[in-house]
């Protein structure tokens, strides 16, 4: 039997991703995961006219529970010894889906310290970055333009980035990032990335509950303290979150 076919050269898009998961090949990725009840959000979230993006809330949740565990803002450096380096505040990295150059893309938009940050301002920057022309959007436009140099050039500045320089790779990478598609009915079991910590969740179901899975670098975290930082966020989700929801200056800027 013959079959015939042809060669694709790899795309921006395509790139980018070989890059990440090379960058993730030798970080130690273990996952917990905790079933959250939040039916209070689910019914908040219905108050509101443009209610924010789950990934928003639980963006919130997990940099308020960062903000009290400096340990949750750490991340692994090799080089030029190993050892940690720890931010200041958190940076989330959230995953975009877009389409680019005729195929579908994933962008990574930043969001600086977003437990100090209203959802209302949130939802605003993350609308643009759905809606935006992706050259205008400033962190896809970094990188598209890191992600056309030629290999080598590419993996000298990955390697600067994720090895080198803790504060590097906050501001390319984020401290923590989230990766959330069960609005599509569908969700990875593990997410593999340089990052010491990355969540994503389950689909949300009819009685309010949700599983939510966090992904963390086993040389930074141990598994009692990931364990104890998904009771907080959804504590955070069920009583902070529900409160800002629920205020009426939210609704108004909503």
């Amino acid at each position: 039997m013959s079959t015939t076919g042809h060669r694709l050269g790899l795309s921006v898009p395509r790139r980018f991703v070989c890059d990440l998961l090379r960058a993730a090949q030798r970080v130690p990725i273990v996952t917990f995961e905790r079933r959250m009840e939040l039916a209070a959000v689910v019914a908040a979230r219905r108050t509101v006219a443009r209610p924010p993006a789950w990934v928003l809330l639980f963006a919130k949740a997990f940099a308020a529970v960062a903000a009290r565990r400096p340990e949750f803002r750490r991340t692994y450096l090799s080089r030029p010894w190993p050892h940690l380096w720890e931010a200041d505040e958190s940076v989330a990295s959230i995953a975009i889906e877009r389409e680019f150059e005729g195929e579908s893309a994933v962008f990574f938009g930043f969001v600086k310290a977003p437990d100090k940050r209203p959802l209302a301002e949130m939802t605003a920057v993350l609308e643009e970055w759905k809606t935006r022309p992706v050259e205008e959007v400033r962190p896809f436009c970094r990188q598209v333009h890191y992600t056309r140099y030629p290999w080598p050039l590419r993996r000298f500045f990955w390697w600067i980035g994720t090895e080198w320089s803790g504060k590097k790779k906050a501001q390319n990478f984020g401290t923590f990032g989230l990766s959330l598609t069960g609005s599509a009915g569908a969700t990875a079991l593990n997410l593999i990335g340089p990052l010491t910590v990355a969540l994503n969740t389950g689909v949300v179901r009819d009685d309010g509950t949700v599983d939510v899975r966090m992904h963390f670098d086993h040389r930074v975290l141990d598994g009692m303290p990931v364990a104890r930082a998904l009771a907080e966020m959804e504590t955070y989700l069920r009583t902070d979150i529900v409160a800002e929801l629920t205020t009426p200056a939210r609704s108004v800027a909503a």
